[in-house]
């Protein structure tokens, strides 16, 4: 009779799974974080694909991995290094195992470590523990595949379906490990293959046996552990990507609004998951179009938002480039778009699947003329959700286009996501001409706070056209006066630097900090998280992140001037730091730069800041 095991209560967790790319490690982990997230842990993932489409099997460049930090209090991050390491084949090994904590946990598949898997992933003996200096007794070494196989002997299944369950028993392993319950995976495949059942199924009774194998064997372990929640707010959660909850926001915006949804959007990659989310709510009035091109996406948007519509038009940074002059186009008619750019690693077609912050500039100045709009940048993958709520609240209520930031990390990522209840969101009031104008108003007549009448088409006695020339301020007329263009210029611009943005928020000692770091958008999670480390060594430190870029927040020169060191942190060559120079008079800030095309190492900023705490 096997021992009893002892369940260990653990605050927090890393589990990295690692694969080819066909391997499955990016739904294993989704299922994993999916799972925890229900039972209302705190999780933050994040996906690490490869730049190529499809590399040799077994090779260095093609290894996928998935990584997802588990907590019964809030993480901020997917965490520096992992507890446990999932490697389905040698080169996994190879490239994943310095993201493994000294003491950290490693499940190899021994079918994969053969001669030839070995000689693809560089070894150059056949001990790839021993050559990496890895201690065998961390390792939980199994025949994987092979136990996939006798598994489903009897299901019909061809042997590459059959292969493809792999990353499920290595899933069910790691529930073992973690005592999670098997019971939402199970909920999960068959909800995911409705409409394949006996896919569903044999891929459940392979969990079954992956969880069963460490039960049975107690895989090398000692103990098995279990992460309780801690101050859950009760509610229905859901594990969301970035891109998700964006496609969700832009929604629940129009629904409040009470418009249809438009989307014109070309592919590019990492935003086209919201062009495929939101193509299957046709039933809640959402229309997306995959237009020819990228200009043609954001032109389309501006003739949807001409008609009436919540127009959003979705790419990457590349695609902003191709975008800029149909932008402008919104600019200077005055109607209100939604332009989401989820950066990624450039220039060029530069990393098409890593992340960075190097869109900045380019969306702030990235046109022709002067042509100032609104940008605002996500902090986390569930914070997309109220982002694309509220650029849409601002681009319908003051009649400007609205670039939303995200970026690879946030977009790609995940969180334990609250479902939200709609009454608890401000409504959305567009500003539409009054029925007492009629006969008096004209196109660029406009509302107290300098924001544009919206006149939609249909309205008997506002009939009007709208273009790229410049009108008159009183007729609408076109217009090439010089003083009626400098006008016309002011009233743009002061529109846009007075729309009323949430004050900056200073978290840690911010009363007597001796250091200020100072972060945009997708670094929110490892920012904080060196802030938290630095403190409870006794530092003074605090930090604040823009959300709301342009315009900044009315108390951004004060808050950069109360600390006597401030620090910008950024994934790109200093272009907010550059931006806040310019807005700020005096303020020469540190800086703080990467553009590796991944996030931020938490340990790394921890030395980096202590460097100016000195």
């Amino acid at each position: 009779m096997a021992e009893t095991l002892e369940v260990k209560e653990l605050d927090q967790v890393v589990v990295r799974f690692s694969g080819d790319s066909g391997d499955g490690m990016q739904l294993a982990g989704n299922i994993f974080s999916t799972v925890s997230a229900t039972v209302g842990n705190s999780i933050s993932t994040f996906p690490d694909y490869p730049a190529d489409i499809r590399a040799p099997q077994g090779s260095l460049t093609g290894v996928s991995g998935f990584q997802v930090h588990i907590g019964a209090n809030p993480v901020f991050t997917p965490g520096d290094l992992c507890d446990v390491l999932v490697a389905m084949n040698a080169a996994a090994l190879k490239t994943q195992y310095r993201y493994a904590k000294p003491g950290a946990t490693i499940i190899i598949d021994t079918d994969s470590f053969g001669p030839k898997d070995l000689e693809k992933a560089a070894f150059q003996t056949d001990d790839p523990l021993g050559e990496m200096g890895i201690d065998t007794d961390r390792v939980i070494a199994c025949p994987l595949t092979t136990m996939v196989k006798d598994c489903l002997a009897d299901s019909g299944m061809d042997m590459k379906s059959i292969l493809k369950c792999r990353n499920m028993f290595a899933l069910g392993l790691v529930c073992w490990l973690f005592s999670r319950d098997l019971d939402i995976a199970f909920n999960f495949l068959r909800e995911k293959f409705a409409k394949k059942p006996a896919i569903a199924e044999a891929n459940i009774k392979v969990i079954q046996a992956g969880y069963d194998y460490g039960h049975n064997t107690h895989s090398s372990a000692n103990n098995v552990y279990r992460i309780e929640t801690r101050h859950k707010v009760p509610g229905r959660y859901m594990d969301i990507t970035g891109n998700k909850a964006t496609a969700y926001g832009f929604i629940a915006a129009a629904e409040k609004a009470g418009l249809k949804l438009y989307l014109g959007s070309y592919p590019i990659t990492p935003a086209t998951d919201v062009l495929h989310e939101l193509s299957k709510h046709k039933s809640l009035g959402v229309t997306t179009v995959q237009c020819e091109d990228e200009i043609a996406g954001c032109a389309s948007a501006v003739g949807a938002s001409f008609a009436g519509a919540l127009a959003v038009t979705s790419t990457s940074g590349p695609g902003i480039c191709l975008k800029s002059e149909a932008m402008n186009l919104a600019v200077i008619m005055e109607l209100p778009i939604v332009v989401l750019d989820v950066q990624r690693g450039g220039p060029a077609t530069g990393l098409p699947t890593k992340s960075e912050q190097t869109d900045l500039l380019q969306v702030l100045f990235g046109r022709n003329g002067e042509s100032p709009m609104p940008v605002m940048a996500a902090v986390s993958p569930t914070d997309c959700f109220d982002a694309a709520y509220e650029a849409s609240k601002i681009a319908l209520e003051h009649m400007t286009p609205v670039v939303l930031l995200t970026d690879a990390f946030v977009a790609n990522g995940s969180g334990a996501f609250r479902l939200p209840d709609l009454k608890d969101y401000p409504a959305i009031q567009p500003p539409y001409v009054p029925e007492e104008l009629k006969g008096q108003w004209t196109p660029y007549m406009r509302a107290e706070n300098g924001t544009r009448y919206w006149a939609v088409p249909g309205r008997k006695g506002f009939q009007h056209i709208l273009g790229g020339l410049e009108k008159d301020d009183k007729t609408g007329a076109i217009s090439t006066n010089p003083e009626n263009h400098d006008l016309m210029t002011r009233k743009r611009a002061r529109k846009i630097a007075n729309i009323p943005v949430p004050d900056l928020e200073v978290l840690g000692d911010r009363e007597d900090a001796e250091l200020l770091i100072v972060g945009f958008g997708g670094t929110y999670g490892h920012l904080r998280a060196a802030m938290e480390e630095l403190r409870s060594q006794g530092r003074k430190v605090a930090m604040t992140q823009f959300r709301y870029i342009n315009p900044l927040p009315k108390n951004t020169a004060e808050v950069l001037r109360r600390y006597p060191k401030v620090i910008v942190a950024e994934q790109n060559m200093g272009q907010l730091a550059a931006w806040l120079r310019m807005k700020v008079d005096g303020l020469v800030p540190l800086q703080y730069n990467e553009v590796k095309g991944q996030p931020f190492v938490v340990s790394e900023l921890v030395e980096a800041f202590k460097q100016h705490l000195a």
